[in-house]
């Protein structure tokens, strides 16, 4: 596997809201965003004309991070939103780490305001889309 090009990239499946998400994602983060509807996807013809404006395909690449999303598009099943998968950021400095946190807890519910801990400052907050982030820097 040490020569594969096989990367993670964290996926995020959203209510009907990833446009919504990905744009605030970018207003925070920079980076470049694309972003492909039903619509406009080779799979137009396999959906209802009422699902043809929601996101089938997102991604916001920056040095900091790589998210993809689309939005919930199986109408005959109900999303389940946890908080078992989160997106973690760390190794920035306490500035850029305070910043990001700042931006998004804009809505957000803040579970664990940044504070000091034994390995360093730390927080974590549910955003207004309803995903999990845990922030850590040193």
């Amino acid at each position: 596997m040490n020569n594969s090009k096989m990367q993670l990239t964290t996926f995020i499946l959203l209510p009907g809201t990833c446009k919504e998400a990905m744009t605030f994602y970018q207003a925070v983060f920079g980076g470049d965003l694309t972003m492909t509807t039903v619509g406009e996807s080779p799979m137009k013809g396999m959906f209802p004309a009422a699902m043809h404006a929601k996101v089938v395909n997102s991604r916001l690449k920056s040095p900091l991070l790589d998210i993809s999303a689309c939005d919930w598009l199986r109408p005959t099943q109900t999303a389940v939103q946890g908080n078992t998968v989160c997106l973690y950021l760390s190794g920035g400095t306490r500035d850029e780490t305070k910043a990001v946190f700042l931006k998004l807890s804009e809505g957000a519910q803040v579970t664990d305001p940044l504070a000091e801990q034994p390995f360093g400052l730390y927080g974590a907050l549910n955003d207004k889309f309803g995903n999990r982030w845990m922030f850590q820097s040193k």
